[in-house]
């Protein structure tokens, strides 16, 4: 063993640069883990189709047997599920402090169905007409586990739809066309879009000389320059980007020629710029 004198150790690290005084020493950089985001398209289905959305706690369940489940997939289990409501997020009315559902599941490999009880839920589901005590999940998926995320964008979807503002249900284009403008090259072709309750909204892609195309939503009857493109992840941009079709149809153009393809091209702006319709997967 070579024995250094603390001297020349301490002259050795007076001389030596800071950087070589740690060079063995790794950098430790501590992870992020911030979840992932919700899909908004997805949890939008559920508000919109769910009239009773609930934040409740599971207090117990029953499994049925397979008589009593017609119309169960093999692999798997029918539950029966009363929970005990936290808060009541959306109603038309009055719910019972607990309620009753049934939710199908599947098993595990040993055949068992999984646990919930003492879970935190958030359910979305429709009222049982004469029953104030039982519900009915929307969807099969209709029970998610509580996050405060979940429970956050959930109040927030439902904020938006119940708003007095609130764009309508899309269902489909009406007709669409190109009007060419004094100078070529500009123009403008306007899109005019079915709606559940009739109300009007039309998409409007204007053309200019030296500038980038542009296009705006008229929610109204009067179309003028109408409203920006809504930003990801709200109300009216789940309106448009879950119902409106990758390519215009060629059935609702009403112009002929080149104005034809440029309406088409214009609509391809259109689905370009809302993106993709997330719904985390699930079809």
């Amino acid at each position: 063993m070579i024995h250094v004198p603390k001297s020349a150790l301490a002259a050795l690290l007076a001389v030596l640069p800071a950087s070589a005084l740690f060079a063995q020493q790794p950098v430790i950089i501590p992870q992020q883990n911030t979840p992932p985001a919700l899909p908004y398209a997805d949890y939008a289905d559920l508000v919109v189709a769910a009239p009773v959305v609930i934040d409740a706690t599971i207090r117990n369940e029953i499994r049925l047997k397979t008589l009593d489940a017609p119309g169960l997939r093999p692999g798997d289990a029918r539950l029966y599920i009363e929970a005990d409501v936290l808060a009541l997020i959306r109603a038309p009315g009055a719910i019972a402090a607990r309620v009753g559902y049934t939710i199908d599941v599947p098993l595990d490999a040993r055949g068992r169905p999984p646990r919930y009880r003492k879970a935190r839920v958030l359910l979305f589901a429709r009222g049982v007409p004469g029953n104030a005590g039982q519900i009915q999940l929307v969807r099969a998926d209709g029970q998610r586990s509580w996050s405060a995320a979940g429970d956050a964008l959930t109040r927030r979807i439902v904020a938006e739809t119940l708003a007095p503002d609130a764009p309508p249900t899309i269902t489909g284009i009406g007709n669409a066309f190109h009007t060419p403008g004094n100078i070529p090259g500009e123009g403008e072709t306007r899109i005019f879009l079915t709606t559940e309750d009739d109300r009007p909204i039309s998409i409007g892609i204007v053309r200019r000389t030296d500038q980038p195309r542009h296009w705006s939503v008229a929610l109204g009857e009067v179309v003028g320059e109408g409203n920006p493109p809504p930003p990801r992840d709200t109300l009216l941009w789940y309106r448009l980007a879950c119902t409106l079709p990758p390519t215009l149809p060629d059935t609702v153009i009403r112009s002929t020629g080149a104005d034809a393809e440029i309406a088409r091209e214009d609509y391809a702006l259109v689905v370009q710029t809302l993106g993709t319709c997330d719904r985390g997967g699930r079809p």
